[in-house]
């Protein structure tokens, strides 16, 4: 007979954000979170839609929290919520642009892995988000650095085939199973050797997110966006993200 599981201890306090949330019953409520020290994790948060409920104020997407929460199934149950603070909720397209953010996380992250940094760099997207910073700088920089931490970007300073140093005037283009391969056609969208390898000496500084958003703000060409788009949907496994396509419908209509 297979040994039962050992019960899993109970978490206290930890940093986490609500990525999705979807009703579960008429008082009850399932949430999606991203936390730091145990990953994506689902929670059902009873009684939480009540008036008199102590979590019905604190659990919105793109806000720091720490949860608490108990339970050996494989969806647990709330225990804490509070509010970390220090933080506004990002408005307009921003707030759309987090929506994408939690998006990539729940189409790309397991549930139950831990991706501590990860997570780190997700709380500086969602804070310069709210902070005005530029939402395509923000956005290319956290695409980076999603793919690199969940291991599906290839080095960006070399070929992919024949692992040669790039050529810093050449065009290359990302390839989901390939990586860099020298562009054979002028009118695809590439980046240059010199800009891949830009990028991958800021993905290894110590504050890379800091370190990719003034590199990746100058995409006037769109190819770096149009490149990594392919990536995370051929890893993703959707054609279209919703929140984007949202984003897109709405600047068209405004504009």
């Amino acid at each position: 007979m297979a040994q039962a599981s050992a019960r899993q201890p109970r978490v206290h306090d930890e940093p986490a954000f609500v990525l999705h949330r979807h009703d579960w019953s008429e008082s009850s409520l399932i949430l999606d979170v991203f936390s730091r020290q145990h990953g994506r994790v689902v929670l059902v948060a009873k009684g939480v839609k009540r008036p008199t409920s102590q979590f019905r104020a604190v659990l919105l997407p793109l806000q720091p929290l720490r949860l608490g929460w108990g339970g050996d199934a494989e969806v647990r149950t709330l225990k804490a919520a509070h509010w970390q603070g220090g933080q506004l909720m990002p408005q307009g397209d921003a707030l759309l642009a987090g929506y994408y953010l939690n998006e990539l996380l729940l189409k790309l992250l397991a549930r139950d892995d831990p991706h501590p940094r990860l997570f780190d760099h997700y709380a500086q997207a969602v804070a310069a988000l709210a902070q005005g910073v530029s939402q395509p700088a923000v956005l290319r920089a956290f695409e980076l650095l999603l793919l690199r931490d969940t291991g599906l970007l290839p080095a960006l300073d070399q070929e992919g085939g024949t692992l040669a140093p790039l050529v810093p005037q050449r065009g290359y283009l990302l390839r989901s199973e390939q990586g860099l391969l020298p562009q054979t056609h002028a009118q695809q969208p590439a980046c240059t050797g010199a800009q891949w390898s830009a990028l991958e000496a800021a993905l290894q500084a110590e504050q890379p997110f800091l370190a990719l958003c003034p590199l990746v703000q100058d995409d006037r060409s769109g190819a770096l966006r149009r490149q990594l788009r392919e990536v995370l949907h051929y890893h993703s496994g959707v054609r279209v993200f919703q929140t984007r396509q949202l984003l897109a419908d709405v600047q068209r209509l405004v504009g």
